[in-house]
């Protein structure tokens, strides 16, 4: 039997993503983001508002970076959730992770994230029901520790998920089936 409960944000797993942007001055500034998700095959859709100093700069320049958090850095990810970019200008420097610039987009690549997608902004849909920031995903850099065979090994990735029920962290990891082939067990 089913019972209510009060969440409403009961999707579960929800992606720790980690956007990062430049700054007014050049610093860096990095924030977690459950609310994102690929809308097309290289579209992403962020559902941020405009008071978040991360879509002021997105505006501002044109471009973002969207990073997959792993295990190793939950602190970290954490922490760019909790600290507002609008009252703490050096959070990158704070939390001691390094960036450099993309060579592609007018946004920084965290380093110690294994997974970055370099995006130029497309447009921003602030009505009520609107994505939010949306973005083209141009490349993929990938750390070469969490490639087998060319690919990206989800098992080496150590990602993380968000768990809106507790608010907890969680480790993705042990494949279960195939895509686009179990389903074919039933006739």
């Amino acid at each position: 039997m089913k019972k209510s409960i009060k969440t409403t944000e009961a999707i579960f797993p929800m992606p720790v993503l980690m956007i990062a942007t430049y700054n007014d001055d050049g610093s860096v500034n990095v924030m977690n983001a459950a609310w994102g998700m690929m809308i097309d095959r290289d579209v992403v859709g962020l559902n941020l508002t405009e008071t978040h100093k991360t879509v002021q700069n997105i505006l501002k320049r044109g471009a973002f970076t969207v990073s997959i958090a792993d295990k190793n850095h939950v602190v970290e990810a954490d922490y760019f959730g909790m600290a507002s970019g609008n009252q703490e200008p050096h959070k990158l420097e704070k939390s001691g992770l390094t960036a450099h610039p993309s060579t592609l987009v007018d946004a920084p690549v965290i380093e110690e994230f294994p997974i970055c997608m370099e995006c130029q902004f497309i447009e921003y849909q602030g009505e009520d029901y609107g994505v939010g920031v949306v973005g083209k995903v141009l490349n993929t850099l990938v750390d070469e520790a969490v490639l087998k065979d060319g690919q990206v090994d989800i098992s080496l990735l150590g990602a993380i998920c968000f768990d809106p029920y507790t608010h907890g962290y969680y480790e993705v990891g042990n494949r279960v089936g195939d895509a686009f082939r179990d389903g074919k067990k039933i006739h």
